[in-house]
């Protein structure tokens, strides 16, 4: 029962995950743990990009955790929504990161989550 309970709120819930690269710096250091909350923005299926449920919107300032356009996980800031369901993300360390500045925006369906806290 514990291992069903873990696993569900892994998938649909909340989810550890460890930041690389340098993108992210000063405010998130490499080898840094990441509490990623998946339902910030809503209920949907895992790597779904339907939302079951939302109650809120990504804006602007937020830390997210996505998908790129290569599949890639990716840990930005989210510097612009843009009308058709699409965001711009950045890094903090500009001159370190492979952001939107290279690979242009994302939809909004690929987030994963909110980063809530570092460790």
């Amino acid at each position: 029962m514990a291992f069903i309970t873990a696993l569900f709120v892994k998938l649909f819930a909340f989810d550890f995950m460890v930041a690389e690269g340098y993108s992210m710096r000063p405010a998130i250091e490499p080898g840094t743990i990441l509490i990623v909350c998946r339902v910030f923005y809503g209920i949907r299926l895992p790597r779904s990009g339907n939302y079951l449920a939302q109650w809120r919107v990504p804006s602007p300032g937020d830390v997210v955790v996505f998908y790129t356009p290569a599949g890639e996980v990716a840990v930005k800031r989210l510097a612009q929504t843009l009308p058709g369901g699409m965001f711009y993300a950045l890094g903090d360390n500009a001159h370190q990161s492979y952001d939107s500045r290279n690979y242009g925006a994302v939809p909004k369906s690929n987030i994963i989550g909110r980063v809530l806290g570092v460790r």
